[in-house]
C-alpha cells in the first residue's frame, strides 16, 4: 500500500477528484494548506498599501492505494491538475506500513 499526497492549484481540485472518482477511487481527504516553493509569493494591495504575501493557497489531497494503482493514480493526477505554469504542485508516494478500518476492525487492503 502506499500513501499518495498531492498539492495542487485550489482551482482544481474538481477536476482531480473526478478524474480520480472515473479511476475507482472511493476516498480521500482534503486540505486547504499554504506554502511556496519557486512561486515565492507575490505581492498584494490592500486598502492603498502594498505587502508580501510568502505563502500561496493550496490543497492537499492525501490517498492511500494498493500498489498496483500508484503509477494511475499519479498519471492522473497529472493529467488533471496541470496547467504548465509554475505552481501547479508537487506529488509524493510514501509507503504505507498499515491500515486499520475503526469501525470494523479492518486491516491491510480490506480497509483502504
Amino acid at each position: 500500500m502506499k500513501k499518495i499526497e498531492a498539492i495542487i492549484k485550489p482551482f482544481k481540485l474538481d477536476e482531480v477528484k473526478e478524474e480520480l472518482q472515473a479511476l475507482g477511487i472511493t476516498g480521500m481527504t482534503v486540505t486547504e494548506v499554504r506554502g511556496f516553493g519557486r512561486q515565492k509569493g507575490h505581492k498584494e494591495v490592500y486598502r492603498g498599501a502594498e505587502y508580501q504575501v510568502d505563502f500561496i493557497p493550496k490543497i492537499k489531497i492525501e490517498i492511500v492505494v494498493s500498489s498496483a494503482m500508484v503509477e494511475s493514480v499519479v498519471q492522473s493526477i497529472i493529467k488533471s491538475a496541470k496547467t504548465g505554469k509554475i505552481g501547479d504542485g508537487k506529488i509524493f508516494i510514501l509507503p504505507l506500513e498499515e491500515v486499520v478500518r475503526i469501525r470494523t476492525g479492518e486491516s491491510g487492503d480490506d480497509a483502504v
